[in-house]
């Protein structure tokens, strides 16, 4: 039985880890921590959760916890993460992984040195569509790759409030959803790029709304990452390549379970296909509990974070 704890009554967390728990007889959600003992146990209570602690450092004193899911904001990523480490607890991270590439570096280290397991929740990449993505790639069905383009945009108006507009929490588009498709073309492409032009449009607060980079990867593909989290007539999750035998489109990478579709175009026949799945959170506590190696720890996270970083700069976008 592996247990799990939730640093943060965070409103991801009953999609993410504790309906995906209750799917499952092999995995416990057993406890929550929060700022204050009132909130910690109004969720407690709302969520069907055992124990909860006032505090997030009592969370990591409890010995019958194997696995803490920090669903903190990133601004609290590494401190958490890595004193989850130090207490013996694997520790499954809400992405973005850190503030920088520094920190990530650190929470990597911290890992490494206790033996214990960190793992990026980039959920997306457990479902049979990025495994799909994977076998187009090798397939060599679109040729020799010369561009790709990937995009996820959501409307979050700005509110001063929301920690995805505050900069000091970690907000910005490109935290909060570009971190997605920059992974989608590192991970099609199995290259980390260098960042060729930037672009961004700023809040009130100096978190981005809105990026624009462009990127251009050892093997010469170069790849177009967009996010914005401005009005927008719909959530879109897309992912485009060209190749010199043909295309390939994707819709909703993100949460391919509500509804997902790709699309080739080779030698001027289109083929539409979807690949049958559950929730992308149900594949991932599935990975989770298999013990091995996965595609969303140590390395990769790091390189998602010095791309991010690179972005920002090049943006000229100023970060605490």
């Amino acid at each position: 039985m592996l247990t799990i704890g939730i640093l943060g009554a965070a409103g991801i967390a009953p999609a993410a880890i504790i309906r995906p728990a209750r799917r499952r007889t092999d995995v416990a959600v057993l406890a929550v921590a929060a700022r204050s003992a009132a909130s910690g146990a109004r969720y407690a209570a709302e969520h069907g959760i055992a124990r909860s602690y006032e505090g997030y450092a009592a969370l990591l004193d409890d010995p019958e916890i194997d696995l803490v899911y920090n669903a903190l904001p990133p601004s609290e990523h590494a401190e958490w993460s890595i004193r989850a480490l130090e207490a013996g607890k694997h520790v499954l991270c809400e992405k973005p992984f850190a503030m920088n590439a520094a920190e990530a570096q650190r929470m990597v280290d911290a890992a490494d040195a206790s033996g214990f397991r960190l793992i990026e929740a980039f959920h997306d990449r457990y479902h049979p569509l990025s495994a799909e993505l994977d076998a187009v790639r090798a397939s060599g069905m679109l040729g020799e790759i010369l561009s790709v383009s990937a995009d996820f945009s959501s409307t979050n108006v700005f509110d001063p409030a929301s920690l995805r507009h505050d900069p000091l929490l970690g907000g910005g588009s490109l935290m909060d959803l570009g971190c997605y498709p920059l992974h989608w073309v590192r991970a099609f492409l199995g290259e980390e790029p260098e960042v060729v032009e930037a672009s961004a449009t700023l809040n009130p607060l100096g978190a981005d709304l809105s990026v624009d980079a462009l990127l251009r990867f050892p093997s010469g593909v170069e790849a177009r990452v967009t996010s914005a989290m401005v009005e927008h007539p719909h959530l879109n999750a897309s992912f485009d390549a060209v190749g010199t035998l043909g295309t390939l489109h994707v819709e909703n990478l993100v949460f391919p379970s509500r509804g997902h579709s790709l699309t080739s175009r080779i030698d001027g026949v289109e083929r539409n296909w979807t690949v049958r799945g559950e929730e992308t959170y149900d594949h991932q506590l599935d990975a989770l509990s298999s013990g091995v190696p996965l595609l969303t720890e140590g390395a990769d996270s790091v390189a998602n974070m010095v791309l991010i970083d690179a972005i920002y700069a090049a943006a000229g976008v100023l970060r605490p």
